[in-house]
């Protein structure tokens, strides 16, 4: 197996590796989205608060990623922006259910997608409306509404409604990440 591993990463046919930044609010979930992704055998038993960032590894069927897991507290926040420029993808994570910040969200969001590192080059943006299993949670349609994704014309995103704790929507969000993230990949070699 070896063998045709290295084979394959020779022409250009292996995984492919990248780095994304995980954003969000402070409980939003993404640290435990980011230990479900894992495979099982590498999953914490006890999720705490991001301090700072995380490195995470997880794998989607042809991309490994390198996921920095940032903190989401106020003052990690103006952190994020010094790792923009290496990713080649951001989740976005926000909880579904918090009506409260909304508006916070919707210029903590805004503020990512404009970035001059994530829109120039066109990195896309995967949100992941969190915390959909909690009664009297926001559709994705609805958060849409709400940070006014309609009217925001450059780069490319999505919006999932994702359940970090069974996984749900995970697997549909993160093949759209890796489909979006070769794509971007693939453009800039051309």
């Amino acid at each position: 197996m070896g063998f045709f591993s290295s084979l394959s990463s020779l022409f250009g046919m292996g995984k492919k590796n990248v780095s994304i930044v995980v954003v969000g609010l402070d409980n939003s979930g993404k640290t435990t989205i980011l230990n479900h992704l894992k495979t099982p055998d590498t999953r914490s038993q006890q999720i705490v608060p991001t301090v700072g960032h995380v490195v995470t590894h997880f794998s989607t069927q042809n991309i490994s990623f390198q996921a920095f897991d940032m903190a989401g507290q106020m003052k990690y926040r103006s952190a994020w922006e010094s790792f923009f420029s290496s990713a080649s993808g951001v989740i976005f994570v926000l909880d579904s259910s918090d009506r409260i910040r909304m508006e916070l969200l919707k210029d903590e969001l805004w503020m990512v997608m404009d970035h001059k590192d994530v829109a120039s080059r066109g990195i896309p943006v995967v949100i992941l409306a969190n915390k959909m299993d909690i009664p009297g949670a926001m559709t994705a349609a609805d958060i849409t509404t709400a940070l006014g994704l309609n009217l925001h014309r450059s780069g490319t995103w999505s919006i999932h409604s994702t359940c970090g704790l069974t996984g749900d929507g995970l697997d549909k969000a993160m093949q759209q990440l890796s489909t979006e993230v070769l794509k971007c990949l693939e453009a800039r070699k051309s």
